[in-house]
């Protein structure tokens, strides 16, 4: 048979009794030795060396207990700070690394009653690494007045395959948690999945800020209040979720709004106004469109998070809160910074956690199973279960899956569409009169968004090669006009190009013709050369 082999830590307090009473009371490391079906060969018991004297009492009573037991006294040195982990971890790691360990004659049980908790958790993660080779043992006082001194014991096996119920339980929890945050929606995008899965992580061990980026209506204020759910669920968040979308604050405002004021700090200010960096005290704030904030309310913001104060307008004392921060936006805030729109300092800070959310349109698979958590939300809403026919919702998904489907609004769209469908579905059952209704709105919607967002690319670009300030001083009229020359500059080879197919018409009315100078002459009216025209694209 193995010999049994006991590594322990001395036990200042449990193993410390006065001399008359030492055998009546329970000593875990002395009642290791008394255990009638365990023959412990040899105890390393191990001291601080100001604790030796103590350490040989000890010993000299597990001898007496179990004469066939060797005791042997060794010193480790946590530099008197048996509280510090950094020490006792070194000096357990030096001991361990010192002993010639022989598991196939040797039994090891490494005792994690005695010692400071410091000292037990170290014991164990040595155990676990495999740096002492063996299993956990642990001593127990009686449980009944008629049980002896010397107690019970447990061994603690950390072979894990022994433990599949705790391992399936773990990972079953780890499916729910992510389903939490996904609504319950049983989705099959691979990207959005995992980046659900690290979100969870983050939100259970992390209270630095989290950045959520992505397109209008992909869901950044859903899922910040879900992150906000599950916190408070855990017990990390006491406080309240608060939510502003930054696009509604404006002036003086939105100081006021975020941070607070006194009364009489300005005209209307007729009471004190706390702000919602106050009202989000032990909880979460989530700032929606980040990138709108103005700069002075983005240099209150950024001490706020790093140093929990702020101070509200008029007042002369620093309010406090302390809230998990998330906040949103659809704007490319690097960009944003170098413009100067946005503080690179915030950017750093906020920018630790950083998760972009995909639109509708990147995720067609999970298309369907979003239908279904909408209808199912519209029959709780309704109290009454609404349906696609199967023919109406074969094409619905076609379409909505098509490149045709543009959901600009991503979630909102769809949620819109369904909500229409549904309140105009008779029988409560969606067919497709109503499914080609609904997809005739969407589209004429959608052409909509397609002419507004190529009049801003326009306004983009003219603000890319003139500034902001300069382009601020050209009329509308113009300013369309200098768009067109402007793109179409960026897209010829040189100058002559781009003045011929600009002027390819009343050029041919013209005697002599040199389109390159006139279109110079044309961009200097505005202060543009070719050169500014092309911007990064110059060669």
């Amino acid at each position: 048979m193995k010999r049994t082999i006991v590594i322990g830590l001395l036990g200042t307090q449990l193993d410390s009794r006065h001399p008359q009473d030492r055998w009546s009371k329970w000593r875990p490391s002395v009642g290791l030795c008394q255990q009638e079906d365990l023959l412990v060969a040899r105890f390393d018991l191990l001291h601080e060396p100001q604790f030796k004297a103590l350490a040989e009492s000890v010993s000299s009573d597990m001898q007496t207990a179990s004469p066939e037991t060797e005791v042997r006294l060794i010193e480790v040195d946590f530099n008197k700070d048996p509280w510090d982990f950094e020490s006792v971890y070194s000096a357990l790691h030096d001991y361990a690394k010192k002993q010639s360990f022989d598991p196939d004659s040797e039994d090891y049980l490494i005792h994690i009653t005695t010692g400071s908790h410091v000292g037990q958790i170290c014991l164990f993660l040595l155990t676990e690494s495999g740096h002492l080779p063996g299993r956990l043992i642990q001593t127990f006082p009686p449980r009944r007045n008629n049980d002896g001194p010397e107690g019970n014991y447990g061994i603690i096996d950390l072979d894990l395959s022994k433990y599949d119920r705790l391992a399936a339980r773990f990972e079953e929890e780890q499916r729910e948690t992510a389903a939490f945050l996904k609504s319950g929606i049983e989705t099959s995008n691979d990207t959005f999945n995992r980046m659900i899965d690290d979100i969870e992580q983050v939100a259970l061990h992390s209270r630095a800020p989290v950045l959520l980026m992505g397109p209008t209506g992909a869901g950044k204020s859903q899922l910040a209040r879900r992150i906000y759910e599950l916190k408070k669920s855990r017990g990390q968040l006491s406080g309240n979720f608060v939510e502003v979308n930054c696009a509604t604050l404006r002036g003086d405002s939105a100081m006021s709004a975020l941070f607070g004021h006194v009364k009489g700090s300005f005209t209307g200010a007729t009471t004190d106004r706390p702000g919602l960096l106050k009202a989000a005290h032990n909880g979460l704030l989530f700032l929606d469109e980040i990138g709108e904030l103005g700069a002075d309310e983005q240099a209150m913001l950024l001490r706020a998070l790093e140093e929990k104060r702020f101070l509200p307008l008029g007042a002369d004392k620093d309010a406090k809160s302390d809230f998990q921060f998330i906040c949103g936006t659809n704007r490319d805030l690097r960009q944003s910074v170098t413009k100067g729109d946005f503080r690179a300092d915030l950017l750093a800070r906020i920018n630790l956690w950083s998760f972009r959310l995909p639109g509708l349109r990147e995720r067609p698979e999970d298309i369907a199973p979003n239908v279904r958590y909408e209808l199912e939300k519209l029959a709780r809403e309704f109290g009454q279960q609404v349906r696609f026919n199967k023919e109406a919702e074969e094409a619905f998904l076609r379409f909505a899956t098509s490149h045709e489907a543009r959901w600009s609004g991503n979630f909102r769209d769809l949620n819109a569409a369904l909500v229409r469908m549904a309140t105009l579905s008779r029988g409560r059952r969606i067919n497709m009169e109503v499914f080609e209704q609904e997809r005739s709105r969407l589209l004429e919607d959608w052409r909509g968004d397609a002419d507004n967002q190529s009049t801003q690319a326009s306004v983009d670009l003219l603000e890319k090669v003139l500034g902001k300030k300069h382009l601020s001083h050209i009329d509308r009229f113009d300013q369309v006009q200098l768009s067109v020359v402007v793109e179409t500059c960026r897209k010829s080879k040189n100058l002559s190009e781009a003045g011929r197919y600009l002027f390819d018409i009343s050029g041919e009315k013209r005697r002599t013709r040199n389109d390159a100078d006139r279109l110079r002459k044309y961009l200097a009216r505005f202060g543009l050369t070719w050169e500014k025209c092309l911007g990064e694209n110059a060669v």
